[in-house]
């Protein structure tokens, strides 16, 4: 007899179980897939500087990656499916990233990242063609006319603006000033200059221009000069090895003045230099990501997260930078999940269909239903600090200044 009673109710069990397995996967063969989806996984592309002169930022940056990611796949996936990532390296070399690129893009369902400026040049006409949803690892403006591209944040000229805002609310400049700018010429600083160039227009400063090549090692002409023109603050659009050259070549001239840095100008590597003494006396950071030790639910959540996985490595705002862009791109993909699509076009959709969308601080609230404008318009001011855990301190919570709000009704 309870042999009786027992088969019936394992039965039963069993019929539930697989009921509920039927009921999962009608619901995964009812989102419509394309490249990089299959019945188990979901696999995006990682295309960037390993090896190279960025492989510093760029391996940092994959922690990040990766610390969302399990989070994601813990709790079941996207769709029933777990994230995957396939990673290529290209050395900062446009023909590398070519090969690379053509190997990869077949196998992913889009880039989760893009880095440098020259390789995303040549590879962007093909992401048109493929309508793969690219996160370039750039804040340029000349990327937001690309339907394709998702920039996580701040444009550099947005971010200048709000750095300069910052000093001039402090004293630290005023009207009729001269404001020296060094800016590596590329789509990264000659959009920075712009900010500049926008500030002294509205509040009749003089801007002190200064263009570098991205390989330019000596900035003592550029420093001597800024200097003799009386510059009040300098505005560094740079990368870090030339950040430590111009306040290294300030320092030894007993200058001074205070330099704003565009975050991708900064690494605490320059604190463990010569010069890290002088940077950490004069440099302040304006970005559009939280720094590591930023007080918002989002920036801690970055830093339980690392501390508990990454016990022995040191941090970096790249952490921070990496894990936004993997929880708004996810976010994305989730949304082409629940409109039950996730091809090239539905993610697409999902994209330009955000709006609001909330990252608990680490960046500002996020739009892309508007081609050609930025996802976000507020900054962070950070002040360099060799004793903070990623070197920076925020001096000033995310905010936007009222010309940026000005530049964008121009724009219109």
């Amino acid at each position: 007899m309870p042999l009786r009673r027992v088969l019936p109710t394992a039965a039963l069990a069993l019929a539930v179980l697989v009921a509920g397995c039927g009921a999962k996967d009608e619901a995964k063969t009812r989102v419509r897939t394309g490249p990089g989806v299959t019945d188990d996984t979901i696999s995006l592309g990682i295309l960037t500087d390993m090896t190279g002169p960025f492989k510093a930022s760029a391996l940092t940056r994959m922690k990040g990656y990766d610390l969302y990611l399990k989070q994601v796949n813990d709790r079941g996936g996207i769709c029933g499916r777990k994230i995957e990532l396939k990673q290529k390296d290209h050395a900062y070399d446009v023909q590398k990233a070519l090969d690379a690129y053509f190997d990869l893009e077949p196998q992913v369902l889009g880039l989760l990242e893009l880095a440098g400026t020259p390789m995303t040049a040549a590879i962007e006409p093909d992401l048109m063609q493929t309508r793969t949803l690219t996160a370039p690892a750039s804040w340029a403006a000349s990327l937001l006319g690309n339907p394709h591209m998702m920039i996580v944040g701040t444009t550099y000229d947005l971010d200048v603006i709000n750095g300069l805002d910052h000093y001039k609310r402090r004293g630290v400049i005023k009207e009729g000033d001269t404001v020296g700018h060094i800016y590596a010429q590329g789509s990264y600083g000659d959009n920075a200059v712009e900010g500049s160039r926008f500030v002294g227009t509205q509040w009749n400063m003089r801007i002190a221009e200064q263009p570098i090549g991205e390989t330019t090692a000596d900035l003592s002409q550029q420093i001597a000069a800024l200097k003799a023109a009386g510059a009040k603050a300098v505005m560094l659009s740079t990368t870090p090895a030339q950040t430590a050259a111009a306040v290294g070549v300030a320092a030894a001239l007993k200058w001074e003045v205070p330099f704003m840095v565009n975050v991708v100008g900064f690494d605490t590597a320059i604190l463990e230099s010569p010069v890290g003494p002088a940077v950490e006396k004069q440099v302040s950071v304006v970005t559009s990501v939280a720094p590591f030790t930023g007080s918002q639910p989002g920036p801690r959540e970055v830093a339980a997260a690392f501390n508990q996985y990454y016990p022995n490595d040191k941090p970096a705002i790249y952490v921070d930078h990496g894990y936004t862009v993997a929880k708004v791109f996810l976010s994305v993909v989730e949304k082409a999940c629940e409109e039950g699509d996730l091809t090239r076009d539905g993610v697409l959709k999902a994209f330009q269909d955000t709006n609001g969308l909330e990252t608990q601080g680490l960046t500002g609230p996020l739009r892309y239903s508007l081609v050609g404008r930025p996802s976000a318009t507020q900054s962070y001011i950070t002040k360099v600090d060799s004793k903070a855990p990623g070197g920076l301190t925020t001096v000033e919570e995310l905010f936007e200044s009222e010309l940026v709000k000005l530049k964008g009704t121009r724009a219109k």
